[in-house]
């Protein structure tokens, strides 16, 4: 079953790391249902690569910017969002997901 999550929060993980969107360890989503969840970098990169699964971020003005895959110069696969085809960091501006 294809879905879309709206992404609410992250998580990042301990350390230095020189490129911001690899410190992200987990997601915070809700799906249209209502349902609340985090998952962790890998699992929403692999999820993400499902034809037809969708994941965005939405500002207080209810605009999207949706996400897709990106991977490192180390190989390490993550999220970024686009708006209008430009890569922005509307992730991390998101709150930390408390536990």
């Amino acid at each position: 079953m294809k879905m879309t999550v709206r992404i609410k929060c992250i998580n990042k993980s301990g350390g230095y790391h020189q490129n911001p969107h690899e410190a992200i360890s987990h997601y915070g989503w809700v799906d249209k249902n209502g349902v609340i969840d985090r998952s962790d970098r890998q699992s929403m990169v692999d999820w993400l690569r499902l034809v037809g699964n969708y994941a965005y971020v939405e500002d207080m003005q209810g605009n999207k910017a949706f996400c897709r895959i990106r991977t490192s110069v180390n190989g390490t696969e993550f999220l970024q969002t686009y708006s209008d085809t430009t890569p922005t960091d509307n992730l991390l501006s998101l709150p930390e997901c408390v536990s």
